[in-house]
């Protein structure tokens, strides 16, 4: 079954109500099967998914480029986002740091034009903030690649509601990706009321908490292998992942009420967000797996009742460890 449709913004494009990250597919979660990749981008736009999500800074634009024979194939079908802000740190290559001065932007627009293949970016999004720019610069020089027919939408990532407000009176912003999931809900007291008053549709990233609600894993520095990135993150290594791990109790309660996955479970929750709060909800969970992908598509057809919602409601409050070893890349700092 085709899943259904949301706008991106008040005059963007239709697209599926899941999205795809398509980040795993080469960089961050180990060893890639490119064939099964390939096959599961082909079978994503059969189940209706049509918004793909990549940045040029997945494995330092090699992502754009994997990503860019599909989307020339189906170049009509699908909506592409990629996004620009996260460079490495000249003075030391194993760290990043964060760019948002004009002519990075201009550059770095250009050359994800070139990976992809492209005569413009569907949805183009700043993929962090730097604080000592006013954003208000930044999404005019954002607004400048609109105006040259580079990119048709704009998008923000980790923002805070007051950001997002200064930023749609520069040009209209048509979403906002953040991470949401059972796990994270920071951005419900202040972004998210924001996009709902200015028409921005929330795109959520992680919303499986990077696979620790799928029950995948549970320690990720004893199960997932050395170049995997969640063995960086707090909530997911030693004690924090132990406690946190207990927590997943209530998400499998309501899988076996509905005879679905934990995963599918997580995924209905966000989903249901759109009728929560009163605005659209497009969740990019990323997969390198058709089965996965079948598995996540068919959770747009779950609903949770009040009761079951209510079970799920204060697992948030209970997480243990913070979503990145270094917050200062998220906009939780500035809320």
């Amino acid at each position: 079954m085709s899943i259904t449709t949301a706008r991106l913004g008040t005059d963007g494009p239709e697209v599926g109500v899941q999205g795809l990250g398509c980040m795993g597919m080469s960089f961050a979660y180990g060893p890639t099967d490119a064939d099964e990749a390939r096959a599961t981008l082909e079978r994503a736009l059969d189940l209706g998914v049509t918004l793909y999500d990549t940045a040029d800074a997945y494995a330092k634009g090699e992502n754009e480029e994997f990503l860019a024979p599909f989307v020339g194939a189906h170049r009509d079908d699908v909506v592409i986002a990629t996004k620009f802000a996260l460079a490495m740190d000249p003075d030391d290559p194993t760290k990043r740091i964060i760019r948002n001065d004009p002519d990075y932007i201009r550059s770095c627009a250009d050359a994800s034009l070139r990976r992809l293949g492209v005569d413009a970016i569907d949805l183009y999004y700043m993929h962090r903030r730097d604080p000592k720019v006013p954003i208000e610069e930044t999404v005019g020089v954002m607004a400048e690649l609109v105006a040259a027919g580079k990119v048709k939408h704009l998008g923000l990532s980790e923002v805070t509601g007051d950001e997002l407000r200064a930023a749609h009176a520069v040009h209209p912003i048509a979403a906002l990706q953040s991470e949401w999931s059972l796990f994270s809900r920071d951005i419900e007291r202040g972004v998210v009321p924001a996009a709902a008053e200015l028409g921005v549709t929330l795109v959520p990233y992680s919303p499986l908490g990077r696979g620790f609600l799928t029950g995948a894993f549970v320690s990720a520095d004893k199960e997932l292998g050395a170049d995997d990135f969640r063995r960086q993150q707090p909530r997911f290594t030693g004690a924090n992942a132990a406690a946190n791990a207990a927590l997943l109790e209530p998400v499998r309660t309501v899988a076996a009420a509905h005879d679905a996955t934990p995963a599918q479970i997580a995924l209905a929750w966000v989903q249901q967000r759109a009728a929560v709060h009163g605005l659209p909800v497009v969740p990019i969970p990323g997969t390198r797996k058709r089965t996965r992908l079948e598995e996540n598509t068919a959770a747009t057809r779950i609903h949770l009742t009040p009761d079951e919602l209510a079970l799920l409601d204060p697992i948030a409050t209970q997480v243990s460890g913070d979503r990145y070893a270094d917050m200062t890349f998220t906009s939780a700092g500035r809320e």
